[in-house]
């Protein structure tokens, strides 16, 4: 992580030092109506071949939202699962497929775990600019991981005279919420910083305290008219206690996980010629994270009754692009990357059988070049790209994606994409020893994806009408078998298949200071092949759903204002029925979760108008569940109820 400002600055010297366009300026990173995610170079929203959702971050943070995860419930094709309390593991399923299938960006920088995996618990709106939510697989553009979609997370670099925020909150289970937020800046310098500290007592009777800290900071530098760069940084530390046990049974008073996390990214942009530009992204992501389960008293010796494990995880990786502009909206990019991803780890179980421990450590490199081709022309807009990667353990691999956009007139536009994603085995499934033994011979899970879809603009876009049908297949899931296939071989093989097909409706209405948007998400799921699983209470059943996944889900959200100083927001999301399985007993045993409905309201009043230099202040309410629904999103672990929460922000600058 230290060499990585070093390496950043070198880069941005280099850059700067090679021939420069005279008679044109670098483009701002992000820019209002265009999409900087689904393709090397931004694009408009019109372009995008597939199913693309911009969420700002204003307009959550006003809705009184604080946690990423609130905001992607309402997102069609996204279904959000948080394992109990506040601070309690929390997956996303994109379109049907697992978990880790979902690359997440923060800033350019990846943050998944090496294998995919990501946590939502602690990732929250403060800083937050845009969240650029892009469906479908990206392995094309973003390598491994990337197989039902990418969400990225881009922070505020500022712009105008300076402002700022304090905001704090207070309420139901013992939470306390405070940050402050100040940006700004100039056409050569731009600057976003926040600092942040959530608190919470939990739902449980004990030991379920959360806390989680966030530091975030980004500035934007116009080197000189032809060269931009933009630093973004992040670090987070977090402490989540739980008192349940694999089941959810509220057992222990100790027991606690803890992490701290690590963000840097460096992007530099430098224009040859009016045609060539040339951009650099340099990033690193570092976590230590960890369990801590002492023994609850003198008492505790039976069985294992102790656990303490600690995990560093680090990606660091380079990637050069070459943008050359052909004509009128046609641009050719040729670009590398390389990755590496460093992996330490120790744990240590007590028991009454004695003290166990292991060690392990890991490293494997990627390198990966690849090439895309983006046009738009008379109301058309065509893409298509290709990656070629070079893995350390499964070797070379190509993955692709086609799409296109057609406008018909009218507000009327047709669009249509396919490709091919993949996701890398975890360390642990191509490393492991001792009683499981990885498989360094594993091949990438994979997916070939395609979807069509229709949009429509009515009233001067007042009205967006959106219907997405997508299909997607997975193969080569890897899987655990408790028995070797070979006396003393591995335990992770390429065995199961499923398939995710759905349909995602959405409709908004913006006129006169009021919004209503609504979304509705079908989805089937189906495992082809369930591989080693047997039995009904396995994880994967031949002819069943995916776990957790629900069929169907509506979402409605309605903003609004009384008067000039007051503004209002409701929430409405029903999930239906979700296949699950009880882990408390062997085998477990099939189960189904219970449709559950939820309802969210917020109010943000403004108290003294900000005027003549003099702050504003505004009144913060917030109702989360309003009805008190009782529901699970992991069978064992109960949803919060009911929250009521209250708060002020003060306003100042501007």
């Amino acid at each position: 992580m230290r060499i990585l400002p070093l390496a950043a600055l070198v880069a941005t010297l280099s850059l700067a030092a090679l021939p420069a366009a005279t008679h044109a300026q670098t483009p701002d990173y992000e820019l209002e109506g265009l999409v900087v995610t689904a393709s090397p170079v931004p694009r408009s929203t019109e372009a995008m071949s597939t199913h693309v959702t911009i969420l700002h971050g204003d307009e959550l943070r006003a809705r009184g939202l604080a946690r990423v995860q609130d905001a992607l419930r309402e997102v069609a094709g996204l279904s959000v699962v948080q394992s109990g309390s506040f601070g309690g593991a929390t997956s996303l399923f994109f379109r049907g497929g697992e978990s880790d299938y979902v690359q997440v960006l923060v800033d350019g920088v990846k943050v998944n775990q090496p294998g995919g995996a990501f946590d939502f618990s602690g990732l929250t709106l403060d800083n937050v600019e845009r969240i650029e939510v892009v469906r479908g697989p990206a392995s094309a553009l973003y390598g491994s991981d990337a197989v039902s979609g990418v969400i990225h997370i881009i922070t505020r670099s500022g712009r105008g005279r300076p402002t700022g925020t304090a905001t704090i909150r207070t309420g139901s289970y013992g939470t306390l919420n405070a940050s402050i937020d100040l940006s700004g800046g100039s056409e050569p310098l731009g600057y976003g910083l926040s600092l942040s500290r959530r608190s919470t007592d939990g739902i449980l009777a004990f030991n379920n305290d959360f806390t989680n800290t966030v530091l975030s900071g980004t500035v934007r530098l116009r080197v000189d008219p032809s060269t931009t760069a933009r630093l973004a940084v992040r670090y987070a530390d977090r402490e989540f206690h739980f008192p349940t046990d694999g089941s959810g049974n509220v057992v222990d008073r100790n027991a606690f996980t803890f992490g701290d996390e690590m963000s840097v990214s460096m992007e530099v942009s430098r224009l040859l010629t009016e045609r060539l530009e040339l951009r650099a992204l340099l990033a690193a992501h570092e976590s230590d994270s960890g369990t801590d389960d002492q023994p609850d008293g003198p008492a505790d010796d039976q069985g294992f009754f102790g656990f303490t494990s600690l995990d560093d995880l680090r990606r660091t990786e380079a990637d050069v692009r070459a943008n050359l502009h052909l004509g009128e909206g046609t641009v050719a990019t040729l670009g590398v990357a390389a990755e590496e991803e460093n992996q330490r780890s120790f744990n240590e179980s007590r028991s009454s059988f004695g003290i166990s421990n292991g060690r392990a450590e890991a490293s494997r490199w990627n390198r990966a070049v690849y090439t895309h081709l983006v046009t738009e022309a008379g109301g058309a807009a065509f893409n298509a790209g290709a990656r070629i990667e070079d893995n350390e353990r499964f070797g070379d691999f190509l993955t692709w994606q086609l799409g296109a956009a057609l406008g018909l007139g009218d507000g009327m536009r047709v669009r249509a994409s396919l490709g091919r994603g993949i996701k890398e085995p975890t360390f642990s499934e191509n490393y492991s020893t001792g009683f499981t033994v990885g498989n360094p011979d594993l091949e990438p899970e994979q997916s070939t994806s395609f979807e069509v879809g229709v949009d429509r603009f009515l009233l001067g876009d007042q009205i967006i009408l959106r219907a997405t049908y997508f299909d997607q297949s997975f193969t080569d899931l890897i899987q655990y078998a408790f028995t070797p296939v070979t006396a003393g071989g591995p335990n992770f093989y390429n065995v199961a298949e499923a398939d995710a097909r759905g349909l995602e409706l959405s409709a908004s209405l913006t006129r006169g200071g009021y919004g209503l948007t609504v979304g509705y998400t079908y989805l089937d799921t189906e495992v082809v092949d369930s591989g080693f699983d047997e039995g009904e209470g396995a994880t994967f059943v031949e002819g069943s759903p995916l776990l957790r996944r629900p069929a169907r889900t509506t979402s409605v959200t309605g903003t609004g204002g009384l008067g000039e100083r007051v503004r209002w927001n409701a929430s409405l999301l029903l999930v239906g029925d979700r296949d699950d399985r009880d882990f408390s007993a062997f085998p477990a045993s099939p189960v189904v979760l219970r449709a559950y409905a939820t309802l969210g309201l917020g109010v943000e009043a403004a108290v003294i108008a900000s005027r003549n230099g003099r702050p504003g202040v505004d009144l913060l309410l917030r109702a989360d569940n309003l009805l008190d629904e009782e529901y699970q999103e992991v069978f064992g672990f109960r949803a919060p109820g009911r929250g009521l929460y209250v708060g002020g922000k003060v306003r100042f600058g501007g």
